[in-house]
């Protein structure tokens, strides 16, 4: 039987598995803290830092902060959700996003965010940088304009032998993912499709499959982002009593 530890998120106690983290334990009580680069079942980076919360007093990232007995853990304060709408803000202006035009509006993680914590114009300005989109490979398109170096496909879109399919290029703010063009040259539908739906925001694209799904039945036209979370939780403690 795992060993638990005992936290409080937002004044709630909650249990949870000794050595997992935050954000996986607010998951599994209802409680939604939002993320833009961690994925169950691989090991946290903690680099879109959307998942900030105070700790003892403390900033630090759900995702990638293993739960200890006692921790006091602020998710869903004036001051968490002024920082969140800050980063989502940064991330939009730092790239080109037109969300009208994307094929990914209405399934887009950085989209529904902006809705969640009430985006509206960003205070920052623009700098609409003369990014590529590459277009080379057979069966996925790269569009390094959106794309808000979240690596999940890094980490997640690999050959059989375990080789990345994207690749980290330059540091810094030069940095860019782009497609390893020599492994991702005979990439499957299968992963190619694995790759546009892990991506949070539009930057790949499955070639051929753009605008397929008709606006009102897209996942977040009808249900905000963290809905799943929040009300499986309650649905779970409805069938308890």
């Amino acid at each position: 039987m795992s060993e638990t530890v005992k936290i409080t998120i937002d004044g709630k106690e909650i249990v949870a598995e000794k050595g997992s983290y935050i954000l996986a334990a607010a998951i599994k009580n209802g409680i939604y803290i939002p993320t833009l680069c961690n994925v169950e079942g691989i090991k946290p980076r903690g680099s879109c830092r959307i998942c900030t919360v105070k700790v003892n007093g403390r900033m630090m990232t759900a995702c990638s902060t293993p739960v200890a007995d006692g921790m006091k853990v602020e998710n869903d304060t004036e001051e968490i959700r002024r920082i969140r709408k800050q980063i989502i803000e940064l991330l939009f202006v730092e790239g080109n996003h037109y969300c009208p035009a994307c094929e990914k509006s209405g399934n887009c993680e950085l989209q529904a965010l902006g809705y969640r914590y009430g985006m509206l114009v960003p205070r920052f300005t623009y700098e609409f940088p003369n990014r590529d989109v590459d277009a080379s490979n057979p069966k996925i398109i790269k569009d390094h304009n959106r794309c808000i170096l979240c690596n999940r496909c890094i980490r997640l879109i690999k050959d059989e032998k375990g080789r990345s399919m994207f690749v980290p290029r330059k540091r810094g703010h030069k940095m860019t993912v782009e497609i390893d063009n020599e492994l991702a040259m005979t990439i499957s539908d299968e992963l190619a499709q694995k790759a546009a739906e892990i991506c949070p925001v539009g930057s790949i694209l499955k070639k051929e499959k753009g605008f397929n799904m008709p606006i009102d039945s897209r996942k977040f036209d009808k249900k905000p982002i963290g809905y799943d979370i929040e009300q499986g939780k309650e649905a779970a403690s409805s069938k308890e009593n």
